[in-house]
């Protein structure tokens, strides 16, 4: 899977970019046998802005967003004054691997279980060539992000000032995508990732003794029955035509060791994902309603608390279309996906498109049909298919700041 290998396509940016194809692969491995957490990628960063440096940039900005690095590439000219923002996340996940190959994590319960080992290394590509070419008009904005993986890396740059310091018109990234064969690109207009929030409900009730229930108030009891009836929230609530998920992940309450102690308190914890603000809404206060309802219900009370921790990620029209004629110019129309299904996943890019119009696009890298999905201990990301990851992000470039 990994073993780098020609890909198949004319167009001429990525015959320039099969040129330093294995360069890639060892820069990609690096990066994969050395993962970092969220707003730790001191040796990630350390690495890019060395490889940047090797690139000829003009500019490295260090420390955005903690540990975040922006590099500024000047086009042939700059009569338009446009400028494009390419950005990459770079950390890994807190899950152990357990892959033989030799490029393996190196550090315990870490791994790039993701991908963003291959999205950094394609950005890192596509800064080589812009750097050697600069066959565009304006600037270009490479935007090397931490701490994607929960952390909210995106609004930590925004928040010192990414876009103030770096303007873009627009602003783009992608992701791979297991479950699409490697060499086709997706991308559409609307939304493509959901907004994620997290719940955590709070139950308090009365303790006792497992024989004598009917002196107690039994929180699990409660909670239990908050399970049941949040599910109804979705199916009775929300459009079908819309799309929203609840789920109620954990519950924690008592102690297994006391089989006959019924406990004073339960937590629920899980999550929500929607794509309109509306129906975020709308769940945030059924769910409440519904929770102080049920444990009133029962002579307990119960609380939520309700975080909105990512927004969704809309594609912008006019760019989600630019962005398929891009894709279109590489791959050709049967490599094109226009229609893909939004994800109920989420992705902090979204933080970005609040601020700046754009497109997140899906690069197939195959590999589900053999359990290879992302956040899974035998994930790897495809070598193949950095070539094209990297010329996308060139062409957005090119296309969008043509030189007159």
């Amino acid at each position: 899977m990994n073993a780098p290998e020609p890909y198949l396509g004319s167009h001429p940016t990525l015959t320039r970019m099969r040129l330093f194809h294995r360069d890639l692969v060892e820069i990609r491995h690096e990066l994969h046998r050395h993962p970092e957490l969220g707003f730790e990628e001191h040796f990630t960063a350390e690495l890019v802005a060395r490889e940047l440096t090797r690139c000829g940039v003009d500019e490295i900005h260090r420390g955005i967003g903690r540990t975040g690095i922006v590099a500024v590439i000047r086009g042939r000219t700059d009569h338009s004054g446009r400028r494009i923002g390419l950005r990459a996340d770079m950390d890994a996940l807190p899950i152990s691997e357990e892959n033989s190959f030799e490029h393996r994590s190196t550090r315990s319960g870490m791994m790039h279980a993701c991908g963003h080992d291959g999205h950094t290394t394609m950005l890192l590509g596509a800064a080589r060539h812009l750097a050697q070419t600069r066959d565009f008009d304006g600037i270009a904005h490479l935007i090397f992000q931490p701490g994607e993986e929960g952390f909210g890396g995106a609004q930590a740059m925004i928040d010192d000032g990414l876009f103030e310091r770096f303007p873009c018109d627009a602003v783009y990234a992608m992701h791979n995508w297991p479950g699409l064969p490697p060499g086709t690109l997706a991308v559409r207009p609307g939304p493509i990732m959901a907004a994620a929030d997290r719940v955590t409900i709070h139950i308090e009730g009365r303790g006792g003794h497992g024989a004598h229930p009917y002196l107690a108030i039994d929180p699990v009891v409660v909670a239990a029955h908050i399970i049941t009836a949040a599910q109804s929230i979705v199916s009775r609530n929300v459009n079908p035509i819309d799309a929203a998920v609840i789920s109620l992940c954990s519950l924690q309450s008592g102690n297994p060791a006391a089989m006959s102690v019924i406990p004073s308190e339960a937590t629920i914890v899980g999550t929500v994902r929607t794509f309109r603000r509306e129906t975020q809404d709308m769940i945030e206060a059924r769910l409440s309603e519904l929770v102080e309802s049920v444990a009133k219900g029962f002579g307990a009370s119960a609380r939520v608390e309700y975080e909105r921790i990512y927004p969704a990620t809309i594609n912008s029209r006019d760019e989600a279309l630019f962005g398929q004629q891009v894709a279109t110019e590489l791959v050709g129309e049967q490599q094109l996906i226009t229609d893909l299904d939004p994800s109920m996943g989420s992705e902090d890019f979204s933080f970005m498109l609040l601020q700046r119009p754009g497109a997140y696009f899906r690069i197939g890298q195959g590999g589900s049909e053999s359990g290879c999905y992302l956040h899974n201990t035998r994930y790897d990301f495809n070598d193949t298919i950095l070539p094209l990851g990297a010329a996308l992000f060139v062409r957005l470039v090119e296309r969008g700041l043509p030189v007159a």
